[in-house]
């Protein structure tokens, strides 16, 4: 560590430092414009192997030919039934949309019972790295349908190509928005934190080309390592290198002040505070990138491709911090820190309380009655935590959106006068030998609206059932197991017939999601305990560490729950809980990391009690600083216009903000102190002697709690 903080804060070797950043960036700002041209953001590619929905997948491409497509359904609708104009607008209609929008056949026109509505259902082509070939395909039908429609026709295009046309509107050009929105809020902050106006901007330059770095990086991987990369993975590598990569850049630059009232030399002041907090960065890096790798051995293949995006955002975003952001700012000099420039004061030390005398006042009411705020905070947090008997998990599609759009208003549409599950018929594939009885098995389903055989090929028959509730309701998943126990009691050939459709892939991902939430949450604890083992070398602490960031995650679901209901979205994806879990427990516990690494280098020069009140006194202003700036930045995701987004930004915000205040600030402190010397146990950090340059006990005192 010695020798990494002199390269990089060295009279010649910062010079190089920023010469090879300077490369990277020319290299990586080019790359990361690409990314969207990897994003894979087909829904079935992101299926466990062994589920039935994928297996249903393969044998339709591999024997029906229907390889790279998604069906597009285009509802007609009039309320006092359908005219004579509009009926010769439906089939002029398919008649222009399959001369060169389709993929293949346009199926007839179905016509309601009450002859109010009609739809057409077409397949369009897609490409898994390119999404404009389906939203041009199906903004081409778009044009289509509205164009000469007549007066009072409703016409909407939905089905599952329909919403993902959709999803791509709501997200095309976000990649700039959201990093643009991202950055500001971060300016902000840190020019209110900082109050000066140059200082803000190094470590928000230095944030913006760590993070294009970074997305350079993930474009290579995707392009030549077959990384998955799609639209949440990108948004999430953006707002968490912006987050934590300002972070990083906040605990520096305030060591770094500390260190220009301590050294003369801006060299040797940079040196030092690299050297004191590379600890605890390496630690907040390498616990978060590790366990956002935990994600590898989860079973979806979107949670397989998150871990990685997200720990090489960590790792080149650690790097920039803690190599180009010294040396620019040695470079640059104390100037920047105009108007209020540190400078060189032997007795910087005795004005610790003065310097942070916000802080101060806390860590004395910490250390006055540690007892009675650690049970304070505990309640809260628990009182919080009753909110998980609200989470209602399941979202349909209209949930899924913020605001109106087409393939929503379709399915509405077409539920008013069509068995809802007209859209997307469940597709059952079966031995030919076993059809007949399939069939039987699966007419006799309660919930199903009408069966029909599409077809055969290659020894397998294509069974089409419609289902009487919506592709994405709960009541058609249940449709779906049904079918399915039907299927697995007629026996004999009928024991390989696989269930597959819209329906099957909701299930089969809710399922799988659970399952990964048995896997990794246990392993992205194991692997964040190991961490603070080796940081803090005890056993104690961690311990008492882990369990108060699994109750704040508690308290968090808790309390975005109670939020989501507030704002009318009660209902989350089942994916939140693991997402949201990973981000708490990982980025909750980098604070309690800066925390307790400074308290453990404090206990060593002052003893355990005014180490652990002078820790939470001189690291309060900054780590606060930022839990806000993380906070505020997820809660950037607010601005997709989709409800996964909004609920994915407030749950990790809520979640940062409560470890913030509440963990960090008193829960953790008045642990450590009613605790005692035994938290460091088996080690003894009261009995070693201070670190290199630290300051000895006589001569220093925080003046707090005594």
């Amino acid at each position: 560590m010695n020798r990494y903080a002199g390269v990089v804060t060295g009279r010649r070797t910062k010079w190089v430092v920023f010469a090879v950043w300077l490369l990277l960036i020319a290299t990586g700002g080019s790359l990361a414009a690409k990314v969207a041209d990897v994003q894979d953001n087909d829904p079935e590619t992101w299926l466990p192997s062994s589920a039935q929905s994928t297996q249903a997948v393969q044998l339709a491409e591999e024997h029906f030919d229907d390889r790279d497509s998604s069906t597009a359904v285009v509802v007609y609708a009039r309320e006092g039934g359908l005219t004579s104009a509009d009926r010769e607008k439906i089939t002029a209609d398919r008649g222009e949309i399959g001369d060169g929008i389709a993929a293949g056949e346009v199926d007839r026109p179905a016509i309601s019972e009450d002859g109010q509505a009609a739809f057409l259902s077409f397949p369009v082509r897609t490409d898994p790295s390119d999404n404009g070939v389906l939203t041009d395909a199906v903004d081409a039908a778009d044009e289509v349908v509205a164009g000469d429609a007549p007066d009072g026709l409703e016409v909407r295009v939905a089905g599952e190509a329909g919403s993902i046309r959709d999803f791509a509107d709501v997200y095309a050009g976000m990649d700039g928005a959201l990093l643009g929105a991202a950055l500001a809020v971060v300016a902000v902050l840190l020019l209110l934190t900082y109050r000066s106006p140059v200082l803000w901007i190094v470590p928000l330059l230095v944030v913006f080309l760590g993070s294009q770095v970074a997305s350079g990086v993930v474009y290579l991987l995707a392009k030549h390592a077959d990384l998955l990369v799609n639209g949440l993975s990108t948004y999430i590598l953006l707002v968490i290198s912006v987050g934590v990569g300002t972070d990083y850049a906040l605990l520096l630059i305030a060591r770094y002040r500390e260190e220009l009232h301590r050294h003369e030399d801006r060299h040797e002041a940079m040196r030092n505070a690299v050297r004191r907090v590379l600890p605890a960065l390496a630690a907040s890096a390498g616990t978060v990138g590790l366990a956002t790798l935990c994600l590898v051995f989860g079973s979806m293949n979107s949670t397989q491709g998150l871990g990685p995006v997200v720990a090489i955002g960590i790792a080149v975003v650690f790097l920039a911090m803690t190599s180009l952001l010294p040396a620019l700012l040695v470079i640059l000099g104390r100037w920047t820190f105009w108007p209020v420039i540190p400078r060189f004061s032997p007795e910087f030390d005795a004005g610790v309380e003065k310097e942070h005398s916000w802080w101060a006042r806390v860590a004395r009411l910490v250390g006055r009655r540690p007892r009675t705020v650690g049970a304070a905070s505990l309640a809260v947090l628990v009182a919080l935590g009753f909110g998980i008997t609200t989470v209602e998990v399941g979202q349909t599609q209209a949930e899924q959106f913020t605001k109106s759009v087409d393939s929503v208003e379709g399915q509405e549409l077409l539920a008013e006068h069509f068995p809802a599950g007209s859209s997307a018929p469940a597709d059952v594939y079966v031995p030919d030998g076993a059809a007949a009885a399939a069939l039987q098995a699966v007419q006799g389903v309660d919930g199903v609206a009408s069966t029909t055989t599409a077809g055969s090929a290659g020894g397998w028959t294509h069974i089409e059932a419609v289902l009487a509730d919506g592709p994405d309701t709960s009541a058609a998943k249940d449709t779906v197991e049904r079918m399915r126990d039907a299927l697995g009691d007629a026996g004999g050939a009928g024991a390989d017939t696989v269930v597959g459709g819209q329906s099957a892939i909701l299930l089969d991902t809710s399922e799988a999601q659970r399952d990964e939430e048995m896997l990794l949450i246990p392993l992205i604890l194991g692997v964040v305990l190991l961490m603070l083992v080796l940081v803090l070398r005890a056993v104690v602490a961690p311990l008492v560490l882990l369990v108060s960031v699994v109750v704040s995650y508690a308290a968090a679901v808790g309390a975005a729950s109670l939020l989501f209901h507030a704002i009318d979205h009660p209902h989350i994806d089942r994916s939140l809980l693991l997402i949201g879990f990973l981000f708490l427990v990982a980025l909750g516990v980098d604070y309690t990391i800066f925390l307790m690494t400074r308290v453990r280098e404090e206990v060593r020069s002052r003893g355990h009690r005014e180490g652990t009140l002078t820790g939470l006194t001189v690291t309060g202003g900054v780590i606060t600083s930022a839990g806000v700036v993380l906070a505020a930045t997820f809660c950037v995701l607010a601005t997709i216009p989709t409800v996964q987004s909004l609920q994915q930004g407030l749950l990790v915000a809520i979640g940062i903000l409560l470890d913030t205040f509440l963990v960090r600030s008193l829960l953790v402190p008045a642990l450590s102190l009613e605790i005692g010397p035994g938290i460091w146990r088996p080690g003894h950090p009261e009995k070693q002697p201070p670190p290199a340059g630290g300051r000895p006990v006589e001569s220093t005192t925080a003046g707090v709690g005594t």
